[in-house]
């Protein structure tokens, strides 16, 4: 196996926007909303239970999880998916969510293998992909495929040699979910073609009506081999904790076991202290109601805000507007030079295939500021945009 040409990766997302922005004055008071990094507060009684728990400073961490760690999780996952995981063998810490799905590809999927990735994309699939020498194949969504891979498209080229599938729900950037229907749809092909579903879910909390079902729960649902899916969440987005670094990777036993003696080996993990309060914010879900209900309100004011734009979706989860516009880079220039508001051009999540880059046309505002400012900036973008 030859080494990774990772020189030959297109620059990343910031690099790219910096270099578009940054020669630029802005033109009002700066409003960021590009990055998703979450800006409400988290639970108060963080702080107290980390300072309790700082001794464990001192010692070598748990490096697939504590048991009370594990357990909490277990119990998050019977709650919110009514699935039944063991603690020892089918659940293992991560610090976030990006490591595990990097490590999840190192350790699952063979070299010359198949890797689907939905376009556009959290660029880490592609990396992972690109460092064991797999194919990325990717799959366009659109609004017509409702932001979707569309799964009666997919051709047997595409599918044979397949490894793994990445699916993102509720899909980060445009905040579609992927209901019970597609999700077995999706693990049927899983069955017939021989390959992993790499569900990543770390926007699973904050949705507007009912929750988006789980890729674990839909498996568990109709009998499918526990080692089809493995899955992947965090408190960066459920909890307001990206600084955490915490999160977690499920699966079936023997998935679990070759992630874990990676671990072992290459990995890094999480610190006991951050793993103690981790294990109470997993089982704690009043502050994650509170959390989302400050999101839905934000939706509301976005929906009222753009009322009668044409093309406007309104998303069902997630917390960013995925808005068309006639040419994403240029929207983004005039928003940041016109008014100061810096928002993330569509194309820089997407892939050009046969031509085509799915992000195009888009820009990605990200709605993690409180509510006054996120209306700002809002009306702003309407106003400069769309009038």
């Amino acid at each position: 196996m030859k080494p990774a040409r990772f020189d030959l990766l297109p620059t990343a997302t910031w690099p790219r926007l910096r270099t578009l922005l940054d020669g630029h004055a802005p033109g009002g008071d700066v409003i960021n909303m590009t990055i998703g990094e979450p800006k409400h507060k988290f639970p108060d009684w963080v702080v107290p239970a980390l300072m309790d728990a700082v001794a464990g400073f001192n010692s070598y961490p748990d490096n697939n999880g504590t048991e009370q760690l594990r357990g909490s999780i277990c119990e998050f996952l019977t709650r919110r998916y009514q699935v039944s995981m063991k603690a020892e063998s089918q659940v293992m810490v991560l610090n976030g969510t990006r490591e595990g799905l990097f490590n999840a590809v190192v350790a699952l999927c063979p070299t010359g293998s198949k890797i689907l990735i939905p376009n556009p994309f959290y660029q880490v699939y592609t990396v992972a992909a690109m460092a064991v020498g797999a194919q990325s194949v990717y799959l366009p969504t659109s609004v017509e495929t409702g932001f979707l891979p569309n799964l009666d498209e997919l051709t047997s080229s595409e599918l044979n040699d397949a490894s793994a599938f990445f699916l993102c729900s509720p899909s980060n950037p445009q905040g579609a979910i992927a209901d019970a229907y597609y999700w077995t749809r999706l693990l049927g092909l899983a069955e017939t073609y021989d390959f992993k579903i790499f569900a990543d879910e770390c926007y699973s909390e904050i949705y507007r009506n009912a929750p988006p079902p789980g890729a674990l729960e839909i498996a568990a649902k109709i009998g499918a081999d526990p080692e089809r899916v493995v899955a992947f969440h965090s408190l960066s987005k459920r909890s307001n904790l990206p600084g955490l670094r915490s999160g977690f990777v499920a699966s079936g036993p023997k998935n679990i076991s070759q992630i874990k003696q990676l671990r072992a080996y290459a990995g890094c993990p999480v610190a006991g202290p951050i793993q103690d309060v981790s294990a109470k914010v997993w089982a704690d879900e009043d502050h994650v109601v509170a959390n989302r209900q400050l999101y839905c309100d934000k939706f509301e004011v976005s929906d009222r805000i753009f009322d009668g734009i044409n093309a406007y979706n309104s998303p069902e989860a997630g917390f960013f507007l995925w808005l068309p516009v006639e040419d994403d880079q240029i929207a983004t220039i005039k928003l940041w030079t016109e008014k100061g508001v810096r928002v993330l051009p569509g194309s820089y999540l997407g892939h050009t295939a046969n031509e085509q880059n799915p992000g195009s046309g888009y820009v990605r505002v990200a709605l993690v500021a409180p509510k006054e400012e996120t209306q700002r900036g809002l009306t702003i973008i309407r106003d400069c945009l769309y009038k």
